[in-house]
């Protein structure tokens, strides 16, 4: 499982799709689970970050998912329209 900060804007995005890509390292399990529960303080940069680590983990040919996507960020994914990209785990 993705743990995601409980902070994440621009100035944050970079270090933290560093630190998610380590972790996708020593993911093991067949589908890959973002738990976005912690998340309070985030702005779009969020989405930006959980869109790379989709593609990680799909270029690892594992499946990939999304737990406890705050609503407003969903509504940006809606607005988006990359919501189809972050399924709910």
């Amino acid at each position: 499982m993705l743990l995601l900060p409980a902070r994440l804007t621009h100035d944050l995005a970079a270090p933290a799709v560093q630190a998610l890509g380590a972790m996708l390292a020593s993911e093991t399990a067949a589908d890959v689970v973002a738990d976005a529960s912690a998340l309070q303080e985030f702005d779009s940069s969020a989405l930006a970050v959980l869109l790379a680590c989709r593609r990680q983990v799909l270029a690892a040919g594992k499946g990939f998912a999304v737990r406890g996507l705050p609503d407003r960020l969903r509504q940006l994914a809606g607005l988006y329209g990359v919501q189809d990209l972050l399924p709910a785990a």
